[in-house]
């Protein structure tokens, strides 16, 4: 979110290239404010300069969801217009968030016991042929280490140690990429909208 790369990924699970995502509180949160409030964490996305009053925007999108009483209820309501949560209801793409001890909130939607959280990627992850993880060490090495050897797996981040890790623990298989997801997730998106024609 605090990249920019929001409206490329909402693009892609509009699209139907994105079958299923798998992250945690954060993703829907700053998903939530950047579409709702055009803000992540408080800045404006499009110039990283701060919003007005931008501090309360986090806490802001939290208790929309919470009001609403979940994700897809906002979507429903009317409150949820856009965004990657807002395409992956609207598409029925399979959307697990799996929760963390230092979430915000977390959500309602937000699966808070692990097990079960691991149990609910697993069946996403079952048959998929490909897995693309970006920016998010923690879920990215759970993902991988959940997904067996045939299945292709790209992972992208800025932090060149995250995409190490992911591979000498055990993802041997996947294709590193040190890239800010802010950059490389427009271009993806920008390429596909080319072979379309």
């Amino acid at each position: 979110m605090h990249t920019g790369a929001a409206d490329s990924v909402a693009e892609l699970v509009k699209k139907g290239y994105i079958r299923g995502v798998l992250a945690g509180n954060a993703l829907a949160v700053h998903d939530i404010e950047y579409a709702t409030l055009g803000t992540s964490l408080g800045m404006n996305v499009h110039d990283g300069t701060l919003a007005v009053r931008g501090h309360r925007n986090h806490m802001e999108a939290i208790n929309s969801v919470f009001r609403a009483g979940s994700i897809p209820r906002m979507v429903s309501s009317g409150a949820l217009k856009r965004g990657i949560m807002y395409q992956c209801i609207k598409k029925k793409i399979p959307l697990v968030l799996a929760g963390s001890i230092r979430d915000d909130g977390p959500l309602p939607d937000v699966i808070t016991d692990v097990t079960e959280a691991q149990k609910e990627y697993k069946k996403v992850l079952k048959d998929a042929q490909m897995v693309m993880m970006v920016s998010t060490m923690l879920h990215s090495i759970a993902t991988g280490n959940m997904l067996p050897a045939d299945v292709k797996v790209i992972v992208v981040d800025i932090s060149q140690p995250t995409v190490t890790k992911l591979m000498d623990r055990g993802t041997w298989q996947a294709l590193g990429i040190v890239s800010d997801v802010g950059a490389f997730l427009p271009m993806v998106a920008a390429e596909i909208k080319k072979l379309e024609g």
